[in-house]
């Protein structure tokens, strides 16, 4: 305590103002800024007076402006240097620089200085407060379905997994929380300034960043950073080609203008300190524009007007405000070149566990919540939809809803889709239109609240087609005005005002509730459309072909990769969701509805037309697909993303013909899926091709986001794969016991792949019961999972007298020299084993003998892989004695164990035993 003012004597106690003035006097010297701030309130509070302001104001550099009201409170005694430190602790923002010195001394004022006020008039935390205050306004909530509603963010959002990828794009493990996303975990290029965050649509990019504003808001985001600067990436699209603006204009137009503030100190204080400023781009791409801007000279003066995307292109590629940093959102597919990314993230969705914390938020209600979670349980393709944060939000509001009207209602059954989701969301939305009645309805008809809500249904997707047509995923008043929609249709929910875009606070724009919604609409517009040609529906479909893009064309200092006459920044994912969403409307189960709208005969031609093409383009598409000849595994055939969406939209229809057909076009014998982007939800699509599948199949997974709820989905596929490989897939324990169940059953399985998932000792112990059972497996890769010296017996156990198993990984899973005597004791009476792989595990000398007698018996084993573990000469020496009794062996490799170089010289007599 820095000193206690006693309410009898006045006199201060414990260690004085004075002296701590005196003993850290360096430290404030150096970080101390702002004297103005200081000045003010010493004056207000009778401690100077204006002579001795005017004195320390004629000094002419802030240091000695310091020093002198340092001399100054010293001089006046213990109160008023008292006052002086409360001064720099409670104008925050003025000051902080000092927060770490705060806690170092163990700052607590007394009673007596914290009856006296502070105000804080430095024009740059004032700013910052009034930044914090307008970014905690609009981040408070969370947008629900109408205008009336509000649901507080902290109430209800809940972490999703955030996974960190290399430069590479190889995943590096995952980040705790928001302050790791902002922090060093993870960076790769120290030199560029942009965090780039990517993830599918629905995935909670936006409520992510919507969380990381209100955290600094309230300064619990670990960060110094004194400014925030949010966008909207597609307030970019708005913009003519003859708008310019300069970065000053873009920051304070968009956000907020600084409050008395005639010496322009905010806008210097950034551009000299641009360290202190985080911006957030959401939606890089959803950006749309027609113009070119090559011919644009390059801006690099922050007082400088050109067009706003050459400023965005220059921020992010730190040629305007160099030091920033900036955080940009975008769906997955969007590509940015590692030359201006510090960090990539892609974000997964719930985990089970984030899930079943959401679930608890949602359903406070106990009985509630036990229904909604055993209907989860029941329904694997369920709860890979409810992985999605924008579905599951979807899912149990309506869930909610429904049920506060209806006396019996449950949530959608297994075979929803991700149409009957967003149709599900329509029927709450146009019932929200009707009069509430004062009892729930013992009857829920669809159709009727479709058929009462058609008219405006009807306007809000000719709006939705409008913007697809044109690119737009902003409207004006003129826009909703024109496609019949009135002041309370606007109540419904399916849009909301945006008054961000415009810059000068009024509500004169709109947009979707999510750009998904947009496409659901947009689709249903082409589905409901009477007057067009039939053939019309189908005008989309052409926009989705494959093809590589690369990200910032517009800036020089990055290269252009996109000829003139396309668009370089559009994505066609929206377009993708809005053909996915056509083949599910149009649907067979989606018929009994749509007839109620549509005139069945002209829904029909529709359903034709889309069959036929769809037919038509699976087959042109499996045709196209990579193919090349193995020796061991047959034909592979190597898959797209685009692949996942053409099985998405088979799925959708429903069309076990279309599903047949797609099964017959794989003709190989190996299907390779990996880093195709498929989410838990896909497998139920994936498997209801495969179904259709006439003969064994391998199949390769890896480095996906399926998680238990996709192998789950999976399961009757498993009858026919001679290959499953799953790694990198957030997969645990859960899904061990499906593929047990599965795989034992059949033992068809020839090569199974796991690495890098959530497994423990207690799925090793199952993966061991397949290696008994299945007498094909030759291969198995458990690299980078968590089995421990239990599971490692395990595996010992099961291939002690296997014929078949050859090769063999359980590198990084923390096993000992415990584990290592169980391998070695097992190895004894192994005679199919070729290559065993333990890099990066904890086995050290306590082992090696036990391995050596091994060595000394095994007759199969050429490569044991002991990289990264910790053996010394000792061990080095007992594996060696051993390696002269065998000769089979042509390698144990000790590179990265507690041997020297100068150690290794005495196994030069032993060339197989390597170190390198």
């Amino acid at each position: 305590m820095l000193i206690d003012q006693s309410s009898d004597q006045g006199s201060p106690v414990g260690e004085s103002a004075l002296k701590i003035l005196t003993l850290h006097r360096e430290v404030l010297v150096d970080q101390v800024k702002n004297t103005q701030c200081i000045l003010d309130n010493l004056l207000s509070s009778g401690f100077v007076c204006n002579e001795d302001v005017e004195i320390i104001q004629r000094c002419t550099t802030k240091t000695d402006q310091v020093r002198k009201i340092l001399e100054l409170v010293q001089s006046k005694g213990e109160e008023a240097s008292a006052y002086f430190i409360h001064i720099l602790h409670e104008a925050y923002d003025a000051f902080i620089d000092l927060r770490p010195w705060f806690k170092d001394i163990d700052y607590k004022p007394s009673e007596f200085v914290q009856q006296l006020p502070v105000v804080n008039t430095d024009p740059i935390s004032k700013y910052c407060e009034k930044l914090r205050h307008d970014l905690g306004r609009d981040t408070r909530f969370i947008t629900s379905y109408s205008q009336r509603e509000e649901t507080r963010l902290e109430e209800l959002y809940t972490d999703t997994q955030m996974e960190i990828l290399n430069e590479s794009n190889e995943s590096q493990g995952y980040l705790e929380n928001l302050d790791d996303l902002i922090g060093e975990k993870g960076v790769f290029n120290q030199d560029a300034e942009t965090i780039f965050v990517t993830g599918d649509a629905g995935v909670g990019k936006s409520i992510m960043l919507q969380k990381l504003q209100n955290l600094w808001s309230k300064r619990e985001l670990d960060t110094r950073a004194k400014f925030f600067f949010k966008f909207r990436c597609r307030m970019f699209s708005t913009f003519k080609e003859t708008d310019e603006i300069s970065l000053k204009d873009l920051i304070f137009k968009h956000n907020c203008y600084p409050d008395m503030d005639p010496d322009n100190e905010v806008f210097s204080y950034i551009l000299r300190f641009p360290e202190t400023v985080i911006f957030t781009f959401d939606g890089y791409d959803e950006i749309h524009s027609d113009f070119d801007l090559s011919n644009l000279p390059e801006v690099v003066s922050p007082e400088e007007r050109t067009h706003p995307l050459l400023v965005l292109m220059n921020l992010l590629c730190g040629k305007l405000l160099k030091g920033s940093l900036k955080v940009l959102t975008a769906r997955t597919g969007t590509e940015v070149q590692n030359r201006v990314v510090r960090k990539r993230v892609i974000l997964k969705g719930f985990s089970p566990n984030h899930l079943q914390r959401y679930t608890a938020l949602h359903f406070p209600d106990r009985e509630h919540l036990a229904l909604v979670t055993v209907q989860l349980d029941a329904s694997p393709h369920l709860g890979g939809l409810c992985s999605i944060p924008l579905f599951c939000w979807i899912i149990f509001k309506s869930f909610k809803h429904l049920q506060s009207v209806y006396s019996d209602i449950d949530l959608p059954g297994s075979c929803v889709t991700l149409t009957s989701v967003f149709l599900l969301l329509s029927e709450v939305f146009l019932s929200r239109s009707s009069p509430p009645g004062l009892l729930k309805r013992s009857t829920r008809c669809t159709a009727d609240t479709f058929r009462a809500g058609g008219q405006v249904l009807t306007a809000y997707t000719h709006l939705a087609l409008l913007g697809m047509v044109e690119n737009r995923f902003v409207f004006q008043q003129e826009d909703v005005t024109s496609c019949g929609l009135e002041e309370d249709d606007l109540q419904i929910g399916y849009i909301r005002p945006v008054s961000q875009y415009d810059g000068c606070g009024s509500a004169a724009t709109f947009e979707f509730l999510h750009i998904t919604l947009q496409s659901f609409l947009a689709a249903f517009a082409l589905v409901l459309d009477k007057d067009s040609d039939p053939s019309e529906i189908l005008k989309f479909f052409a926009q989705c072909e494959y093809r590589k893009r690369s990200g910032f064309p517009c800036a020089s200092c990055l290269g252009r990769s996109q000829p003139r006459d396309k668009d370089p920044f559009q994505t066609n994912a929206h377009l993708q969701f809005l053909n996915l969403f056509l083949c599910g409307l149009l649907s067979k189960p989606n018929r009994s509805l749509l007839e109620q709208l549509v005139p069945p005969l002209l829904l029909k031609k529709k359903q034709s037309l889309l069959k036929t093409y769809l037919s038509n383009s699976v087959k042109l598409h499996l045709r196209s697909l990579p193919r090349y000849k193995s020796e061991f595994e047959g034909t592979k055939v190597h898959a797209m993303s685009t692949f996942v969406w053409m099985v998405r939209c088979i799925f959708e229809t429903n069309s076990e013909d279309v599903a047949r057909l797609a099964a017959k076009g794989i003709s190989g014998d190996y299907l390779k899926m990996a880093f195709c982007n498929i989410f838990s939800a896909d497998c139920s699509a994936i498997n209801f091709v495969l179904h259709h599948y006439s003969k064994s199949i391998g199949v390769d997974m890896d480095n996906n986001n399926i998680s238990d709820y996709g192998v789950k989905q999976l399961r009757p596929s498993f009858s026919k794969m001679t290959v499953v490989r799953l790694c990198v897939n957030q997969i645990t324990d859960c899904s061990i016991e499906v593929l047990a169940e599965e795989l034992i059953r059949y033992k068809v399985v020839k090569t199974l792949g796991l690495y890098k998932n959530q497994i423990t000792d207690a799925g090793a112990k199952l993966i061991g019961q397949i290696i008994e059972e299945c007498p094909r497996i030759h291969t198995l890769n458990m690299w980078g999972n968590a089995i421990g010296d239990k599971g490692a017996e395990a595996f010992a156990e099961a291939m002690k007298n296997h014929t078949s198993l050859t090769n063999l990984s359980l590198s990084a899973n923390e096993i000992t020299s415990e584990g290592g005597r169980y391998i070695a004791e097992a190895l004894k009476n192994n005679s199919s084993l070729h290559i065993f792989w333990l890099i990066g595990n904890k086995i050290s000398d306590e082992a090696a003998s036990d391995l050596s007698e091994a060595i000394k018996m095994n007759r199969a084993l050429t490569h044991i892989m002991l990289i990264d573990n910790q053996f010394s000469v000792h061990g080095a020496k007992v594996l060696a004695e051993g390696m002269s009794h065998n000769t089979t062996l042509k390698e144990i490799n000790l590179k990265g164990n507690l041997v020297s170089e100068e150690e290794e010289k005495h196994f030069k007599a032993e060339p197989r035993l390597r170190f390198h």
